[in-house]
């Protein structure tokens, strides 16, 4: 303890030091600075699929280039999320979150048999979107982030009904060698040390081809502690005899949830000829987290008291192949890929069975043998094995002639592999109850072996045309085939879910078939508008757009398939270029039609169905400003979003387990339920000194961010059980130098450590554990040095 005290006070004193001396010798020079261009009129972006200024596109686009993302020190999915205004998510931890924009969210998205993602994320040209969560790609050597707010659908397709997240990498440079190196140590304020090393080099191989070859290791500190307890079963009857009393003293530790992430990537470059370029790309990541990332606030600040241990194994990669070049004066793009990724969770479950200790488990009542009974303490292990086809082809028409076009075909199969298990420990070897036919292997109680494949087909085209030298007109269009089945097993490990066996069948792992299911859905999706530049400086535009997710198959036998929902957006914006002022923003409305949402049933044994719930509405406006002055650029951006349902949620039939609107039955949200999980805003704000300082241009920066308070749940007895998370604040500040290859920074990251609450859930069906719900908070008070070098 005394040793972290002393490392906080020394780096404490380094920032300290630095941030005085690099304005006193900053001031002590000709601060001879001049006006530089923003970021804004450099930055290239491809959000319509051809290479445009970012000033130009008719888009709301947050992007954030290679400069901005090593000013803020970004590395994982947390630390450039804070910077998309229109961008929230719910998390369990790395590697497990679902994103959202603008607000378009159910609060039920991350489960196995559920709905697809409302947002897709792109790393380059290849789609990695997958159902349980957002994979944590770890950013460095990357190009740029664009956030596409609002529906994406025309040229993106399904998944992007709410936007769509892309990551661009930095691709070979034909003759050039060059590399970079970078080190990092950070700790944690009351938590654990951490540290990252990133590199790439980047060389050509003869006059027509390049290699560039990335690869990194990053470790970071816990900072949630593992407190001793105790806890006794009453097995739901008065007989104190039957008690089964537990602890947890095995697993009590300190600074329990670390996680250790690796991998790389590596892409070459081939100029086949003077007018075709092939890419191809090979990226792999692997991470491990441990303990849980949401902590407990009835145990304390940043604790928690787990009694069985939690571990999440991510590791995925991605092979890629883009083929450009010209036919005529068209450009021809082929992007295929082929993702896969395994995530293997084991998590502490034990609160369902606390929940239902009051009710009488299935466990509480199994006697081990012994004269005594079972601890019914339960865990749940997790394994997704996930894989993901992409193929997409499309041609684009000169972007210098009055009528462009960019028209494609699109095809993916992604599939998930699940396997779930519920276990009691010694289940299987406990006298069973006569009331309860089958037998428990591998301790298993609920059991899940299912195969989910999702298919989409699409063919889509955008097309503008100059009406006018300062007038365009955009339509576009996707006519789309989804195919989504299901099949396998999912229930209790014997008793009532074998009797509901699909006769003659046989499944892996699985007593037999219970889940034989498919979904085709077809439709037609489009989008319009017109852009207005009556000079370089100002843009205007005005769109209608519409955005889709399929729909899928329920588990649970007898309980309708759901469907599409879609998403209407009419859109007014500006972009706005004044001197060295920079504003850009839009103004939304949203009309969100037949909600898929993941409802629990009354005896549905905790499994969520998930169903066309009913409408919503959403209206905002978001925007983003920056200036430089001399040495000094300050930023700021912002979104404010009002999101309500426009129709009741109505209550699911306890008999059908499907959605019945009875008037007699109270709706279990009624119409003007506000949407949770997204703040109603959401901004921050970037001021950064650069000047002369010992040869090099040294800087100090400050960083504040601000997001409001949010609704947990969208159920209005979820979100009276879990609370509302409250309004917060945090500041980070950073400092360094910069000579020609070297660089030396320090940091405070959450400098006041403020307690923001990022989400609060539970590990099991609200409507059971909602009296033992968690925090996911944002990162605490963490310090931090780094050293690069290029070559």
């Amino acid at each position: 303890m005394k040793t972290h005290l002393k490392f906080r006070r020394s780096l404490f004193a380094l920032l300290s030091s630095t941030a005085l001396i690099i304005p006193s010798a900053a001031f002590a020079q000709d601060a001879s600075a001049t006006d530089e261009a923003s970021d804004d009129d450099a930055i290239v972006v491809t959000a319509q699929r051809r290479e445009e200024r970012l000033q130009d596109v008719p888009i709301s686009i947050t992007a954030l280039g290679a400069q901005k993302l090593e000013q803020a020190n970004v590395q994982s999915f947390d630390d450039y999320a804070k910077l998309l205004p229109s961008v929230s998510f719910q998390s369990f931890g790395p590697s497990q979150a679902q994103i959202f924009f603008r607000g378009v969210s159910s609060g039920g998205d991350g489960l196995h048999i559920g709905p697809l993602p409302t947002s897709s994320m792109y790393i380059d040209e290849i789609p990695v979107t997958t159902i349980g969560g957002t994979v944590d790609f770890h950013v460095y050597d990357v190009a740029r982030v664009e956030a596409l707010a609002g529906p994406q659908g025309t040229l993106f397709g399904a998944s992007s009904l709410s936007g769509v997240l892309r990551l661009i990498t930095n691709a070979p440079k034909l003759g050039e060698t060059s590399g970079s190196v970078d080190l990092q140590l950070s700790k944690y304020g009351k938590g654990d040390f951490g540290g990252s090393a990133e590199g790439y080099v980047n060389f050509p191989l003869g006059d027509s081809a390049a290699l560039r070859v990335v690869g990194f290791y990053d470790r970071q500190g816990g900072y949630i502690d593992n407190l001793p307890n105790t806890r006794t079963f009453t097995l739901d009857d008065p007989d104190p005899t039957t008690n089964v009393t537990v602890n947890n003293s095995a697993l009590v530790k300190n600074d329990y949830n670390d996680v250790e992430t690796y991998g790389g990537r590596a892409a070459l470059k081939i100029d086949l000829d003077d007018n075709w370029t092939a890419t191809t790309q090979f990226i792999y990541q692997n991470q491990v987290a441990n303990g849980g990332f949401l902590f407990d606030p009835t145990k304390g600040d940043l604790a928690v008291t787990d009694f069985l241990p939690s571990r999440n194994h991510d590791r995925w990669w991605q092979a890629a192949l883009t083929i450009q070049g010209k036919l005529s004066d068209w450009d021809v793009t082929y992007s295929g890929g082929y993702f896969e990724r395994k995530v293997d969770s084991t998590s502490d479950y034990s609160y369902y069975s606390v929940a239902y200790d009051t009710y009488g488990s299935y466990a509480t009542y199994f006697p081990d043998g012994k004269g005594g009974f079972l601890d019914p303490t339960q865990s749940v292990v997790l394994g997704d094995k996930y894989t993901k086809l992409t193929q997409e082809l499309r041609v684009s028409s000169p972007s210098d002639m009055p009528f462009r076009l960019t028209a494609g075909l699109f095809m993916q199969h992604q599939t998930d592999t699940v396997r779930a298990d519920y276990k009691v420990a010694g289940i299987t070897a406990a006298p069973l109850p006569s009331w309860f036919p089958g037998v428990f292997d591998n301790d298993t109680v609920f059991r899940s072996r299912i195969f989910r494949k999702d298919r989409d087909y699409a063919m889509f085209a955008q097309a503008e045309y100059d009406l006018a030298p300062t007038l365009t007109a955009i339509a576009g269009i996707r006519g789309y085939i989804a195919d989504n089945t299901l099949y396998g097993f999912s229930g209790f490990n014997g008793g009532s879910s074998v009797r509901a066996c699909i006769a003659g069948t046989t499944y892996p792992e699985s007593p037999c078939v219970s889940i034989d299911k498919k979904q085709v859905e077809s439709g037609v999706i489009w989008r319009g508008g017109l852009r207005f530049k009556p000079s370089d400086n100002l843009m205007l535009y005005a769109t209608v757009s519409r955005g889709f997710r399929p729909g899928g198959n329920n588990r649970r036998p007898g309980v309708d398939p759901f469907k599409s929902d879609k998403l209407d957006n009419y859109e007014v914006g500006w972009k706005t270029h004044f001197g060295n002022v920079y504003f850009n923003g839009a103004a939304f409305y949203e009309k969100w039609k037949n909600v898929q949402f993941g409802l629990v049933p009354l005896n549905n044994n905790g499994i969520t169905n998930t169903y066309n719930a009913g409408n919503a509405r959403i209206y905002g406006i978001e925007g983003d400003i920056s200036t430089r002055i001399g040495g000094l650029s300050l930023s700021a951006s912002g979104t404010y979003v009002d999101a309500k349902t426009t129709t009741d949620l109505c209550a699911v039939d306890p008999v059908t387990k499907n959605i019945v609107c009875d008037p007699l039955v109270p709706p279990v949200a009624p119409a003007g339920t506000r949407l949770p999980v997204m703040p109603k805003f959401k901004g921050s704000v970037t001021a950064r000194y650069e000047a002369p300082m010992a040869n090099g241009k040294g800087f100090i920066q400050t960083v504040v961010s601000h997001q409001g308070g949010t609704r947990s749940a969208l159920l209005d007895s979820e979100a009276i059980a879990l609370g509302f998370t409250k309004a917060f604040t945090s500041v980070d500040f950073s400092a360094g130098v910069h000579w020609d290859k070297w660089r030396v920074e320090a940091f405070i990251q959450n400098a006041f450590d403020t307690r923001g609450e990022l989400g609060r859930g539970t590990f099991c069906a609200t409507g059971f554990c909602a009296p033992y719900a968690r925090t996911y908070p944002t990162r605490p008070q963490l310090f931090g040095v780094k050293v690069g070098v290029d070559f």
